[in-house]
C-alpha cells in the first residue's frame, strides 16, 4: 500500500499480510526484516469483541504497539477484500496501543489520534543534544515537547519549513520529529521530517502518521495551527506525502490521506 500519497509512489509504502493466522511473531519479524520497509503489518482475528480486526505492526527490527501510516494502510487492504466492520461508517482496529477508530473523509481514511503516552516540555539540556545532532543552534528552536503516542517521539517545532527542509543531520540518538510552518496562503500548513535509528544506521521516514498524529495534537492544543491543516513530508528523500489533520469538537484529532493498492498478490511464508 501506498499511504498519504499525492502520486504513484510518493508516499510511505507498507507491506499488509490479511491471513496471518498460524504465523509465530518469529515468522513476522522474518518477513518484515525482509521487505525492508518501515513497518510490515500481519492481519489477524480480533481478541477484543469490539474491534473489526487486530494488526500486529512490525519494523524490520521490532515490533511497535501502533503505527500511523500501517494503521490506514492495513485497513484499505482489510476493505479492499471484502471484510465489512460490525459498525458503519467506522473500522475499529486492535493492535497493542488498544483500540484505534479508522473512518472515511473526503482526504482519504482516516485515524483517531490516539493518547499520548508521554507529553509536555523537554528538558534543557536535552534540547541541546538534539540541536547538536541536528546541527542547528538552540536559537533555531521555537519550542519541543515529547509527542510519544507508541513511537517515542521527541517533537521539535522551528521557525519555518525552509529550516525544517535545511537539515542535514549526521547521527542522533533517539526518535526525532521536526516541524516548521510555510508561509501563510501556502498549499500546506507545515513541513514535517522523521528521524530515528534502525539497527544503529539514521534513516529519515518518508510520512509518518503517529509523528503527525501527535504533532497536531501538540500544535492544534497550543493554538499554532488551525483546523483543518495539511502537512508535507518527504520532500528531502523525493517523496511528496501529504496528511490532513482536522480536529471535533470534543478535541478528537484525525489523521487522514490518500491510501493506493500498488502491489498485489501471494506471498510464501
Amino acid at each position: 500500500m501506498d499511504v498519504f500519497c499525492s502520486g504513484p509512489f510518493l508516499g510511505n509504502p507498507v507491506a499488509v499480510v490479511l491471513d496471518a493466522a498460524g504465523l509465530t511473531t518469529e515468522q513476522m519479524q522474518g518477513f518484515a526484516q525482509w521487505t525492508n520497509l518501515s513497518e510490515t503489518t500481519f492481519v489477524l482475528p480480533p481478541t477484543d469483541p469490539r474491534a473489526d480486526y487486530l494488526v500486529r505492526i512490525f519494523t524490520p527490527g521490532q515490533e511497535l504497539g501502533f503505527a500511523g501510516h500501517p494503521t490506514l494502510g492495513t485497513c484499505h487492504a482489510w476493505l479492499e477484500a471484502g471484510r465489512e466492520p460490525s459498525a458503519p461508517g467506522v473500522i475499529v482496529q486492535q493492535c497493542g496501543l488498544g483500540l484505534v477508530e479508522v473512518r472515511r473523509s473526503p482526504a482519504g481514511l482516516g485515524f483517531a489520534a490516539p493518547p499520548l503516552l508521554r507529553s509536555g516540555p523537554v528538558d534543557e539540556s536535552l534540547i541541546e543534544q538534539v540541536t547538536a545532532q541536528l546541527g542547528i543552534g538552540r536559537d533555531d528552536v521555537v519550542d519541543a515537547q515529547w509527542a510519544d503516542n507508541g513511537p517515542g517521539w521527541l517533537a521539535v517545532l522551528l521557525r519555518s519549513a525552509d529550516a525544517v527542509l535545511g537539515l542535514r543531520p549526521a547521527a542522533i540518538g533517539r526518535d526525532i520529529g521536526v516541524v516548521g510552518p510555510y508561509p501563510p496562503g501556502s498549499e500546506c500548513a507545515f513541513e514535517v521530517r522523521a528521524f530515528f535509528l534502525v539497527r544503529g544506521s539514521l534513516v529519515e521516514d518518508p510520512v509518518t502518521g503517529s509523528l503527525n498524529a501527535a504533532l497536531g495534537q501538540w500544535l492544534l492544543t497550543s493554538g499554532r495551527a488551525s483546523s483543518p491543516y495539511i502537512a508535507s513530508q518527504g520532500s528531502v528523500i523525493g517523496r511528496a506525502g501529504r496528511v490532513h489533520l482536522s480536529s471535533d469538537p470534543d478535541g478528537t484529532v484525525w489523521v487522514s490521506g490518500a491510501t493506493v493498492t500498488r502491489i498485489s498478490g501471494e506471498v510464501d511464508l
